[in-house]
């Protein structure tokens, strides 16, 4: 089987190891695996590797890949809890220091970490996605995490408090909307001034 493997071509090969992932031949499981990360792959690497009893080749393949979450729930469902909750905080500082709150926020709450922490997570994505997105995207972004607040688990006073957080920020981002279209107008006049001074009819 080996031999008939390395015979295919290489999107051939990837094909066959996708279709049969569940069936594979313990013989063709290592080069396999090593297919499927150069093709990045990485869902299909990480259930093959599972299918095979190769636990801590997933957890290194997900952890490579940034995905501390799954790498913990793997970890934990094969019954080493201690070693899931290292991955937890693990990920929680690599999605902070990433600014990817979501993520930062799920490892937060599979540690079950104080409210008031996760509540600080989620003043940081709210001041992380105002700067880094456009007046909509911001606003979609912004909305999304208030609907996230009214489902968190917390008290009244707490989710009052970041309701009134998010909805500042969206006000703040419609003075600076406000703000950019005045400075757009004033600047207009100025411009047309300087075409006019160009001779010949490029402008007519």
């Amino acid at each position: 089987m080996r031999e008939s493997f390395d015979e295919m071509g290489p999107q051939q090969r990837l094909e066959y190891v996708i279709n049969n992932l569940r069936n594979l031949p313990d013989e063709l499981v290592e080069p396999a695996i090593d297919l499927l990360l150069r093709a990045n792959e990485i869902e299909y690497a990480v259930v093959l590797c599972r299918e095979h009893g190769m636990i801590q080749r997933a957890v290194d393949i997900l952890v490579d890949a940034g995905d501390y979450l799954w790498a913990a729930q793997i970890t934990k469902s094969a019954g080493f809890p201690e070693e899931a909750e290292r991955l937890l905080r693990s990920g929680l500082e690599y999605y902070i220091s990433m600014e990817m709150y979501g993520r930062a926020i799920s490892a937060a709450t599979a540690l079950n970490l104080p409210p008031d922490q996760i509540d600080a997570l989620y003043r940081e994505g709210i001041a992380f996605e105002s700067r880094s997105m456009d007046l909509s995207r911001a606003h979609a972004a912004l909305e999304s995490m208030m609907s996230a607040v009214a489902m968190l688990e917390t008290d009244e006073e707490m989710k009052r408090e970041l309701m009134e957080a998010i909805q500042d920020e969206l006000e703040r981002e419609r003075e600076r909307s406000s703000v950019d279209v005045v400075a757009s107008q004033a600047t207009r006049p100025r411009i047309r001034r300087k075409e006019d001074e160009i001779d010949g009819d490029r402008f007519c």
